[in-house]
């Protein structure tokens, strides 16, 4: 693991004593990369607001509706405990979320869709490859960070919830598993180049979190990216679809 990996904590530490409020790195360049890492996460949480909240309208059953709703309410409670963080930091969180704005509701555009059953898939795979991102990125980042991530990760009843539901719908109705297991393909493909770009414009990735020669930094993305895949590939198989 990186070098960068274990001085990152150590620095933010001193930055952040216990009962003080927190503040941003004195570093400017790691402190403009966790404004971005909050901004891309209170926007994609915001976004997954309003997407179940719109699915929820189709729902085949009210249980399902409230369900939905349910999984709703808690990514907008997500979307304001990144929120609260940032303004402790004395960052506005508009001007957080809006340099990601277009890529993210432009990847929404391209997954849209066409049924409830794909909304399921689409909530069950993106929140699942989300999470694993930013608990990936955690591990290499200072503690007040990782608390935070490690907070929302602990709160997030969406994937037990999803999987259930998706594994009844698709016990006994193998079109509709062939179906959702080529949606399944398409969106883990989209996610992964929406990481992949937001990396690239917003130095997530590279040498920021991964020091060492450019070689190197290619080789513990695709060691990321490669475990992002087999993390899917397993819950996949757990709804008994192939990846």
């Amino acid at each position: 693991m990186s070098s960068m990996q274990s001085s990152l904590p150590e620095q933010a530490s001193d930055e952040h004593p216990v009962g003080e409020q927190p503040r941003l790195p004195a570093d400017p360049r790691y402190a403009r990369f966790i404004v971005d890492l909050f901004g891309v996460m209170a926007y994609g949480e915001l976004s997954g607001f309003e997407r179940l909240s719109s699915d929820a309208r189709f729902s085949p059953t009210l249980h399902d509706r409230a369900a939905l709703g349910r999984l709703a309410v808690i990514e907008f409670e997500h979307f304001e405990m990144v929120s609260a963080h940032l303004n402790a930091l004395g960052v506005d969180v508009e001007t957080a979320m809006t340099p990601f704005q277009p890529s993210i509701d432009s990847f929404h555009e391209r997954t849209r869709p066409a049924d409830w059953y794909e909304s399921l898939m689409k909530a069950y795979v993106i929140d699942a490859i989300s999470g694993d991102f930013y608990t990936a990125l955690a591990g290499r980042l200072d503690e007040p960070t990782r608390e935070l991530i490690g907070r929302i990760q602990a709160d997030d009843a969406r994937g037990p919830l999803l999987q259930e539901r998706l594994r009844a719908a698709l016990s006994d109705d193998p079109r509709l598993a062939s179906r959702l297991a080529l949606w399944g393909r398409r969106l883990v493909g989209e996610a992964l180049t929406q990481a992949q770009r937001i990396g690239i414009e917003r130095a997530f990735l590279g040498s920021l979190l991964f020091a060492g020669a450019e070689e190197d930094q290619e080789k513990e993305t695709l060691l990321l990216f490669s475990q992002l895949t087999r993390n899917h590939s397993r819950r996949m198989s757990l709804l008994g679809l192939t990846a």
